[in-house]
């Protein structure tokens, strides 16, 4: 495993568990369908909504440091494309097409020196 890939999958195990700490139930990590992934698939419990709560599509992005920009800002049109793509995939297979549902992005910043710093976006963008 390269390191890139390394520091992704800890910033994967970082967001997933700081979503389950915020209440969320984590339902799918690295959803794949036809080239497309969503990272993390998970439902955020709220009484607002018939099936109480809502399906939420996670891209979580980690990088070492912000030398090259935050790592939220690599969630660009085509990523995101690809993981309206996947969450569609998603919702079908699941038989959830009718549950309302949004796409969060999640940075992470990790470095040697002190504690990973975790922004959650939540809405960050919406599917067409």
């Amino acid at each position: 495993m390269t390191d890139a890939a390394a520091l992704g999958r800890q910033g994967e195990t970082l967001a997933a568990n700081y979503l389950e700490e915020q209440g969320y139930r984590v339902l799918e990590r690295n959803y794949r369908f036809e080239g497309s992934e969503v990272d993390i698939v998970c439902f955020k419990p709220d009484s607002r909504y018939e099936l109480g709560g809502e399906i939420v599509f996670v891209e979580v992005k980690t990088r070492s440091d912000t030398g090259f920009g935050h790592p939220e800002e690599a969630v660009d049109e085509q990523k995101q494309r690809h993981i309206i793509k996947a969450s569609r995939a998603y919702l079908y297979e699941s038989k959830l097409e009718r549950s309302p549902c949004r796409f969060d992005v999640i940075g992470i910043v990790v470095s040697d020196s002190s504690a990973p710093v975790i922004e959650h976006f939540e809405h960050a963008f919406w599917a067409p």
